[in-house]
């Protein structure tokens, strides 16, 4: 789940923008107020050793208020807004943790790790500010985002540009992104900690990294209510995080592919 929630606040937002003509009460540039309910798939495969790929069935649920919004396990609060810009504070689960139960005992012995010395990797909430701006040239969102549960004590630094435009009856967006994680987030999700250390475990710390990412979403409605919604998504991993040991190797990146229904209420 790691890579998939990510990725699926991403689709549920698209699938509130594709919708936003639906409504007499939506803003023009806005997505609809009230609910979205709907089912998806997504298949993405894992760095972790011995996770290997996933085709997961998930449910889609988003709520759009006035100010206050709520997509899957992310929430947002309007700080300010107008008509190509927005300031909101942000509220988000994060899944980039793991069980050490999950992972391949052979893999992980490979890279030299035993799994009777490994801790689990916990979820944690981020919160932050989100900013967002949309013009002709296209679209673009910053997020500044910190661990307030103190699991990693890191922070996250996102920015990613996307340009709409039309394709058939529905909306084509190619995005490119960059995602930067600082060195206690990093050393938390993909390095050894002082305790495994202390029991024998490699020293591992690949401090702050940045990891790139492309994709492209497609989003069509299909009616008044219900839409289509799909993403394909590519991250390069850099060195720090694919020379592990947790990480399965050989492994450049990893891929996500999306495609789900929704209808808003």
């Amino acid at each position: 789940m790691k890579f998939l929630w990510p990725a699926l606040l991403t689709y549920l937002s698209c699938g509130a923008a594709a919708q936003a003509a639906g409504s007499d009460d939506d803003s023009p540039d806005g997505p609809p107020r009230g609910w979205q309910l709907g089912v998806a798939t997504v298949v993405s495969d894992s760095v972790y050793a011995g996770e290997g790929s996933r085709v997961i069935p998930i449910p889609l649920i988003a709520y759009q208020g006035e100010r206050f919004y709520f997509r899957g396990i992310s929430a947002g609060w309007s700080l300010f807004g107008m008509e190509s810009f927005e300031v909101a504070a942000l509220a988000k689960l994060r899944f980039d943790g793991f069980s050490v139960d999950d992972l391949g005992r052979e893999e992980l012995a490979a890279n030299g790790l035993d799994y009777r010395l490994l801790e689990d990797r916990d979820k944690a909430v981020d919160v932050g500010l989100g900013l967002k701006w949309r013009g002709a040239a296209g679209e673009v969102e910053l997020e500044l985002l910190a661990d307030a549960t103190d699991k990693s004590g890191g922070q996250e630094i996102s920015l990613q540009y996307g340009y709409p435009f039309d394709l058939g009856e529905g909306t084509l967006t190619p995005t490119v992104g960059v995602n930067w994680l600082s060195k206690d987030m990093a050393n938390y999700y993909y390095g050894t900690l002082d305790e495994e250390v202390a029991r024998g475990v490699v020293d591992y710390k690949p401090g702050s990294v940045v990891i790139p990412h492309i994709g492209v979403s497609y989003f069509r409605p299909l009616g008044e209510k219900w839409t289509l919604m799909s993403h394909l998504k590519y991250s390069s991993l850099p060195d720090e995080i694919t020379e592990s040991p947790f990480v399965e190797p050989d492994t450049d990146g990893t891929a996500s592919v999306f495609i789900g229904f929704s209808r808003a209420f």
